[in-house]
C-alpha cells in the first residue's frame, strides 16, 4: 500500500517507521532539519532502549512523492489547512485521506446520522472553508491517535507509550467500508492498534473528554499528566470540570464512556503544553472552543470549562500563539 505521512513530526515519523517496516511503500511530508536528517539517514524510531531505522521517501513538497493509496495526516488541528494546497499531487480517483488530530474535527457535520442532535456553527475550526472546499466527503477518514511521542533529535523520535499506540479509524458516515477494513489490516499488521469502531465521533468525544479536562490543567499548571492528577489542590477540581465535560459529551453521544480522574495518568507532558513551551500555535480552538460551543447549543452550563478556555486563550495569547 503506497501511504503518506502528512506532517510527520513525532506521532507521525513513529507511525511512519512502523508501516514502511511492514513492508508498505511510505513517504513522508516533513520539513526543517527533521528532513533533512531523514534524507540522510532514515528516519529512526526508539522504544525503550530499541532502535530500529526505516528508509522512507521525504520532501516538504508532495508533488515530489506522487499519487497514494491512503494519505494519513498527523498534522496538528492548527495547521491542518496547509492540506488544502498541498493535497493535489499526493490525490488519485480513490486515495483516502485519514485525518487523525485531537478534538473535535473540522469535519464534524459531514455524514452525521440522523439522530445526531443539532450541533453548533463549527466554521471557526474551517476559516474561509478551505477544507470543505477542497476534500469531499466520499475521501474523508476519521482518526483518532492515542501514543505518546517526542522528536528527541532531527530524525529520531522515542515513543514514550510502548504499550499503548492506536488508531482508531472510521468513516465519517460511520459505514464499515472495505477500505476501512484494509487499512486497518494494515495498521494491525504495523503494530498499530486499530480494533474495529462502530461509532467514529464516540471515539472523538472519549479522548476529548482526557483533553479538555486534564490536558488543559497541565497547560495552565505547567505539570505533567500525573502531577495533576496526584496534586492534593486538584483533588476538588478535576472532578467539576470532567462532570462538565461528561455531560457535554453524552448529551451528543449517549454512549460514549464517561471519564472519571481515577484512570491512568502518564509522566508525561500532553502536545498542547509541549507546544506552548515550544512556542508552536495551540489547538485551543479543537480542545475547548469547539466543546463549549457545544455545550452553549445543547443549554448545558459550563461554568468550569469556560473559566479554562478564557484562562488558556489568554495564556496563549500573551505568548503571541493564539490569534482567535
Amino acid at each position: 500500500m503506497r501511504i503518506c505521512i502528512f506532517g510527520a513530526g513525532a506521532v507521525g515519523s513513529h507511525f511512519a517507521v512502523r508501516l514502511a517496516r511492514a513492508g508498505h511503500d511510505v513517504s513522508c511530508v516533513m520539513r526543517g532539519p527533521h528532513l533533512d536528517a531523514v534524507r540522510t539517514n532514515g528516519l529512526t524510531l526508539r522504544v525503550g532502549d530499541t532502535s530500529v531505522t526505516a528508509k522512507v521517501k521525504a520532501s516538504a513538497d508532495p508533488a515530489e512523492l506522487g499519487p497514494q493509496d491512503v494519505v494519513i495526516s498527523t498534522l496538528k488541528a492548527t495547521g491542518v489547512s496547509a492540506l488544502a494546497a498541498g493535497l493535489m499531487p499526493l490525490l488519485q480517483r480513490e486515495t483516502a485521506i485519514v485525518f487523525a488530530q485531537n478534538g473535535i474535527p473540522w469535519w464534524y457535520d459531514l455524514g452525521l446520522p440522523p439522530q445526531h442532535p443539532a450541533i453548533p456553527d463549527l466554521g471557526f475550526l474551517d476559516p474561509g472553508g478551505r477544507l470543505h472546499g477542497a476534500i469531499p466527503k466520499q475521501r474523508i477518514i476519521g482518526g483518532v491517535i492515542f501514543s505518546s511521542n517526542q522528536v528527541i533529535a532531527p530524525g529520531v523520535v522515542a515513543n514514550l507509550s510502548p504499550d499503548r499506540n492506536r488508531l482508531l479509524i472510521g468513516e465519517c458516515d460511520d459505514r464499515q467500508s472495505e477500505r476501512i477494513a484494509r487499512l486497518r489490516a494494515a495498521l494491525n499488521d504495523a503494530a498499530i492498534e486499530s480494533p474495529e469502531v462502530k461509532e467514529i465521533r464516540e471515539t472523538i468525544w472519549s479522548k476529548l473528554l482526557t483533553n479538555m479536562s486534564m490536558s488543559v490543567f497541565c497547560l495552565l499548571t505547567g505539570l505533567t499528566a500525573r502531577g495533576v492528577r496526584d496534586d492534593p489542590d486538584m483533588q476538588d477540581v478535576i472532578p467539576r470540570l470532567l462532570d462538565e465535560a461528561n455531560a457535554v459529551a453524552t448529551r451528543y453521544i449517549p454512549e460514549v464512556k464517561r471519564v472519571t480522574r481515577s484512570g491512568p495518568a502518564p509522566d508525561h507532558k500532553p502536545s498542547i503544553l509541549q507546544d506552548y513551551e515550544l512556542g508552536r500555535a495551540m489547538e485551543i480552538d479543537v480542545l475547548l472552543r469547539a466543546p463549549a460551543a457545544f455545550a452553549r447549543t445543547a443549554g448545558i452550563a459550563t461554568p468550569m470549562l469556560d473559566l479554562m478556555a478564557a484562562l488558556a486563550i489568554q495564556k496563549a495569547r500573551d505568548k503571541g500563539l493564539y490569534q482567535g
